[in-house]
């Protein structure tokens, strides 16, 4: 498997570099942002891990323009900054996982091995979700609905794959958060409210029948008319 590595700290690129050579991975480097965005136009990877604070162009801009050229290669962001805040950017930005330095290189291997496997199933098997005359497309990541297409964050797109995989099923907050933000459920925090409400004005707004309900005190659910 090719892996690119977009991380400035020379002795933390090494350290990854050689460990997953260990692997029999064929790993590139990168330094900053820029060089970073021309490997990963130049060439195919089964998995790109970017590190956010890195020079010229830092790793969220980075992983929104990859996103827009490259929908589907794993995106591993490493970094410092360990808030939610600092995950939603990430996510957000298209990223489909995040490893929080410093992290052993066994977990780090394992995160890789996991997103590798995950897409690889996708594109080997029937990609389509269906849920009343809404589609999903695991494989592009595209929506429709009605035969419309919807645009969706790489986030966006997630809370709807979950929701849709888990139809006529009330779902909790703290289960969104852990299995789409990977994080701690914070009550204090109205960010999957945000979301809910995104997504209700992207695929229901427009649409009959809707689709998303809101279960007081008990959480979401995606059902199936």
């Amino acid at each position: 498997m090719k892996v690119l590595v977009v991380e400035d700290e020379i002795k933390v690129a090494n350290f990854i570099k050689e460990g997953l050579e260990e692997y029999d991975f064929e790993v590139v480097l990168a330094h900053d942002g820029y060089a970073g965005e021309a490997a990963s136009n130049n060439n195919h990877y089964d998995i790109i891990l970017l590190d956010v604070m890195i020079p010229k162009l830092d790793g969220i801009e980075l992983c929104k323009l990859i996103r827009e050229k490259n929908k589907t290669v794993p995106i591993l962001m490493l970094t410092a900054l360990g808030s939610i805040e600092h995950k939603l950017a990430g996510f957000d930005a298209g990223a489909d996982d995040y490893l929080v330095k410093p992290f052993d290189f066994e977990e780090l291997l394992a995160r890789i091995k996991s997103l590798v496997k995950r897409t690889k199933d996708l594109t080997g098997n029937e990609n389509i979700l269906k849920v009343s005359d809404l589609e999903l497309n695991l494989e592009n990541k595209t929506v429709k609905r009605s035969g419309k297409m919807i645009e969706l964050t790489a986030k966006e797109f997630s809370l709807l794959e979950y929701l849709v995989v888990n139809k006529n099923k009330v779902v909790k907050k703290s289960d969104i958060a852990e299995k789409v933000w990977d994080i701690n459920f914070d009550s204090g925090t109205n960010v999957i409210e945000v979301y809910i409400n995104f997504l209700r004005k992207k695929i229901d707004k427009d649409f009959k029948p809707k689709l998303i309900y809101t279960l007081v005190g008990m959480g979401y659910m995606l059902k199936e008319i």
